[in-house]
């Protein structure tokens, strides 16, 4: 039976980035657009090593040098018409090509996400005269989730590392990351792939195997090969694996999207114009009252603004906001109406006696870090009398909001110099801080220090807390070194058939999620699942 894979909608998709080639050759595949959530990580583990080969001349089409971007209805053709590099027969390709061929669900979901920032990121590199296949790389990056978050604290679309981000000019505060920024991020990874692009005499695929590993890393690579008479293309030098399979697995997409009925695919086409605008608040903005300035809901406007950390925009800039295209004219005109002081709106405490900044945090449902932020204060410490400013922050941060927000508040390694991993936990009824420290092997005085409370505290259900973990993998409490993921359920979906596609026990899947034999799950239900980076996912 012949079907089609529909690639549309505005829906999140589910994102992933550890594959192998496991599924069979499939015709072509129609998948129904389902929204899905997650947290994902950097580029997947390689299927194998390529063979030797020759690197692919990459000059410029002449049709499309001079080609408009305008002249194209669908943004995959724009995408295409604009495609430099030539073709390389290479099993490393064939390898990663295959992957994608068998894993349709995988591309819907990337691109899903990717239509909201694809006309920007091809506008771009256009404009830069640059290969149009630099497009895709966040699909091997970070499957187009800008909340994307590595083992390496890589962050985003682009997936910067913290000082790279800084080496190219990416503010990085307490209320906004520019990693994560739609426009500040695709502008810095297209000066950092031009710039290696001059380091490395104009060979592209140099210039992106030191993107993902850095141009030191190439550098000893080449040097090597000259010293002992060998090529010094990227298919001859001995490169760590992840960036062995990084090269082709760009080039393998390039090949699907180039021809995708030669594999079996259709992409349903996505509009080639602007998905959204960008609009000047002149000064910061809560989140939540701009979605509803904008009549958008806050998950899409979190989605066009994933570079802020916190419930508002930074006061110290960037002062715009990123509004569908849409809603732009109307978001425009309301925020010319709205007061100065309603904008952001705040609450003011007066301290009384015996008060401390973790008691008054837990009154207005905040943290001694946020209280500490916009009230100056040092050390957490307050006075009897003291005026503080409290946000009165109109909507519950979302997951992948607070987990960014928890890693600027809080050290991402212990005592002992070991990387810790943070999980965001959604207490059940009947659970007390003590029980869930005891089943996450910590002391309770510790879980309720890093949720700024005291150890006697009672929880409520659906309660969030922040649980550091170690490294180690606690596989039968549901602690876990692996990334984050949030899976909303399909139509035929078991506990079982989930587990098999992310890879992960039944037994896990339950307890994290607190599953027993009598729950059942249905379509909609949002299950949460910590998935090893080095493992297959969809």
């Amino acid at each position: 039976m012949i079907r089609h894979l529909v690639i549309a909608g505005v829906a999140l998709g589910l994102g992933a980035c550890a594959h192998q080639p496991t599924a069979p050759v499939r015709e072509r595949v129609v998948v129904p657009v389902t929204a899905t959530v997650a947290d994902t990580t950097a580029s997947p583990s390689p299927p194998g090593a390529s063979a030797a080969g020759t690197t692919p001349s990459l000059t410029m089409p002449s049709e499309w040098q001079h080609h408009n971007g305008e002249d194209y209805d669908d943004l995959f053709d724009r995408m295409r018409a604009g495609f430099a590099f030539d073709e390389v027969q290479e099993p490393a390709i064939d390898q990663q090509l295959a992957w994608f061929e068998h894993n349709p669900d995988y591309l819907e979901r990337v691109f899903q996400r990717g239509q909201r920032y694809m006309y920007h990121i091809i506008t771009e590199v256009e404009g830069r005269g640059m290969p149009t296949e630099f497009a895709l790389l966040p699909v091997v990056e970070s499957a187009y989730e800008p909340f994307a978050y590595s083992v390496s604290r890589a962050a985003g679309l682009w997936q910067f590392i913290p000082g790279t981000g800084v080496r190219f000019g990416l503010k990085q505060t307490w209320w906004y990351d520019g990693r994560r920024d739609v426009i500040e991020s695709t502008r810095a990874a297209l000066d950092y792939l031009q710039a290696l692009h001059d380091e490395f005499d104009g060979d592209w695929l140099l210039a992106i195997a030191a993107y993902n590993v850095g141009e030191a890393g190439v550098e000893r690579a080449i040097a090597y090969n000259k010293s002992v008479g060998k090529p010094t293309d990227f298919w001859h030098l001995n490169l760590p694996a992840e960036t062995r399979a990084y090269v082709p697995k760009l080039l393998a997409m390039k090949r699907l999207m180039a021809e995708p009925e030669r594999y079996g695919l259709e992409f349903a086409p996505i509009p080639n114009m602007p998905y959204f605008a960008v609009i000047d608040t002149d000064s910061q903005i809560d989140l939540k009252i701009a979605a509803q300035l904008a009549g958008t809901s806050y998950d899409d406007l979190v989605a066009l603004n994933p570079g802020y950390n916190r419930w508002a925009t930074d006061p110290a800039g960037p002062t715009r906001m990123l509004v569908p295209i849409d809603n732009a004219d109307a978001y425009e005109a309301a925020l010319k109406t709205l007061a100065p002081e309603d904008r952001v709106r705040y609450l003011v405490h007066d301290v009384t006696k015996r008060e401390t900044l973790p008691m008054i945090a837990k009154r207005y449902g905040t943290s001694v870090s946020v209280l500490s932020k916009i009230n100056d204060l040092n050390g957490g410490r307050v006075a009897v009398g003291q005026s503080l400013k409290i946000p009165e922050i109109s909507a519950q941060l979302s997951d992948k909001v607070l987990l960014a927000a928890s890693r600027v508040d809080r050290p991402e390694t212990d005592s002992a110099g070991r990387r810790q991993h943070q999980i965001v936990y959604r207490v059940r009824a009947g659970e007390t801080l003590s029980s869930i420290a005891r089943r996450n092997n910590m002391p309770v005085s510790t879980l309720a220090r890093l949720n700024n409370m005291g150890a006697g505290d009672s929880l409520v259900k659906g309660q969030r807390l922040v649980i550091k973990a170690s490294a180690r993998r606690y596989r039968d409490e549901g602690v876990v070194s692996g990334r984050r993921v949030l899976y909303t359920v399909r139509r035929g979906d078991t506990i079982y058939s989930i587990s098999h596609q992310f890879q992960v026990s039944v037994s896990q899947l339950k307890t994290w999620n607190g599953i027993n034999q009598r729950h059942l799950i249905r379509p909609g239900k949002r299950l949460v699942m910590y998935v090893d980076s080095n493992r297959q996912q969809g």
